[in-house]
């Protein structure tokens, strides 16, 4: 810290507040954003890049964006003025430093252009002075690797466009000095943005949490359980997601998002719960690379998603409903309400269509002795309020499933039919989510609320994993895992044991509960 050479000891939060001038070295969207944040927060900024007119583009459009927030009431004319005279066009990442509190490298996302740029950096740096890595891949502690002091060295990973996510993920090396992560954390407060301490492994924080949706999504299309529009209104509506997943892969790329998933994958040492989907790498191949490309999961004219339209049922002469199990009451009053026929009694009539709702369990039927030829599968996940999830087995006859239909549509509610699998879309992709957050709480990875807080904010969620796992209920989550694990024999959906204790314990899954330190520190 500044002023320890001359025997004074400043705390972290000194630092934080003493932090005055910044360099920003990379002048890309990373870079810009950076810079902008930095200078509304207060901070001198050196912006430096190997070409100098990059630099004074960079300034011009930095200034340009403080004047677009003037126009919109979200700065004063003042303060925008005063942010452009903190931006310092320095050119050379190497220009001498004077009283530089820390380095932001921004540059391309290449091991070599870092270590090089790092090595340099040691070299004229001032002592005092934090070299921090914005890297969105690459492993912090082999950036500082070469480093005579890598104890200097961290990762301020910042999302795009940096003024709008809120979120940085702050992540130590292992040779990171112990102070540093809380100081930069306290500096990205200063800013207005959120940080969490990640770990220094394959993805960071949000990366690797975020394979819990995407890569059962990829999985869910393989089975052939549902088309892509399936999947996608399925997460919105039932889920609450405001994207679905493969909206999602299209928006990012699969050319950026499949590469991500293999080297996760790969980084965990093949960790099943990470696997890849052959379709990614077929469309990656393909060159389906998204919107970017007019044609992914979707099509995309002029832009627009081409969305085919929701389903429609044939009018078919009404029968009687029965419902079986625990819903009964709420679906039964559901269809009433609509105008269906839904019979009380302990077993259905001869005419009547089957409705079942598993929570993690496929062919109930078969299993509870029911007519197999007249029972559909709702999912009950959401509570029937939005969306209802038909599911179609093999065994269904066709003028029983078409009265199924036509009855859950009367009740008003968007309908998405799917195949039969060993638990429902909503809960497939809901299970994976929470059960990659509580790996990550498992390894000590990562602090509950930090894992929920980078899902939350810089994935969108409605809720973090841990959160989200406990509002549906642990042993809920659990017996999902547990019907597809049993099913698949699949070891994608073996339990975490974080799920698995607490759900044992009756303990919320955010918290981390009682450690062997805590007895003896």
């Amino acid at each position: 810290m500044r002023g320890a050479d001359d025997g004074e000891e400043a705390t972290v939060e000194q630092w934080a507040r003493q932090v005055t001038t910044i360099r920003v070295i990379g002048t890309g969207a990373m870079g810009r954003g950076i810079a902008q944040l930095a200078a509304a927060g207060g901070l001198t900024v050196e912006l430096a890049d190997l070409r100098m007119e990059a630099v004074v583009g960079a300034a011009e459009y930095i200034g340009g964006m403080f004047d677009k927030l003037v126009r919109k009431g979200r700065m004063t004319a003042e303060e925008a003025a005063a942010a452009k005279g903190r931006l310092r066009p320095v050119g050379e990442p190497l220009t001498p430093f004077q009283n530089c509190d820390l380095v932001v490298e921004a540059v391309r996302e290449d091991m070599d252009t870092k270590r090089e740029l790092f090595t340099s950096l040691e070299k004229v740096c001032p002592k005092h002075t934090i070299l921090v890595t914005n890297t969105s891949s690459l492993p912090v502690t082999a950036i500082a690797a070469g480093l005579e002091d890598p104890s200097r060295v961290a990762g301020l990973h910042f999302f795009n466009p940096v003024p709008l996510m809120r979120l940085v993920e702050v992540i130590p090396g292992a040779r990171t000095a112990e102070w540093i992560p809380d100081a930069l954390a306290d500096l990205v407060r200063r800013l207005g943005h959120e940080p969490v301490i990640a770990p220094d492994a394959p993805g960071f924080l949000v990366n690797h949490a975020g394979r819990g949706l995407v890569t059962e999504a990829l999985q869910i299309l393989s089975e052939g359980i549902a088309e892509p529009v399936d999947m996608d209104r399925i997460a919105r509506d039932v889920l609450g997601l405001k994207m679905g997943p493969c909206e999602l892969l299209d928006l990012t790329g699969i050319d950026v998002s499949h590469p991500v998933m293999e080297s996760i994958w790969t980084g965990f040492y093949t960790e099943p719960r990470f696997r890849p989907s052959r379709l990614g790498r077929a469309r990656l191949e393909a060159g389906l690379y998204g919107r970017k490309t007019g044609e992914g999961f979707y099509k995309y004219v002029d832009g627009a998603k081409q969305e085919p339209p929701e389903v429609t049922v044939p009018a078919v002469e009404p029968r009687p409903v029965w419902v079986h199990g625990d819903v009964r009451e709420e679906l039964g009053a559901l269809l009433s309400s609509a105008g269906i026929e839904v019979e009380s009694g302990d077993e259905p009539s001869s005419r009547a269509i089957v409705l079942v709702a598993p929570f993690g369990q496929s062919t109930v039927a078969a299993a509870e002795g029911l007519p197999v030829e007249r029972t559909l599968g709702v999912d009950p996940l959401g509570g029937f309020f939005t969306r209802l999830t038909v599911a179609v087995h093999p065994g269904l006859d066709m003028d029983a499933g078409r009265a199924g239909l036509a009855a859950l549509s009367a009740t008003g509610r968007a309908m998405t039919v799917v195949r039969d699998s060993p638990a429902p879309v909503a809960q497939r992709l809901l299970a994976s989510v929470v059960n990659v957050g509580c790996g990550i709480a498992e390894q000590r990875l990562a602090r509950p609320e930090d894992i929920d807080t980078a899902v939350r904010l810089g994935l969108g969620y409605p809720r973090g994993p841990l959160e989200w796992g406990d509002h549906e209920g642990a042993d809920r989550v659990l017996r999902i895992l547990r019907g597809l694990h049993g099913t698949t024999g699949d070891p994608r959906y073996r339990p975490s044991a974080w799920l698995t204790e607490r759900a044992a314990l009756a303990l919320p899954l955010t918290r981390t509960g009682t450690t062997p330190s805590d007895l003896t520190t």
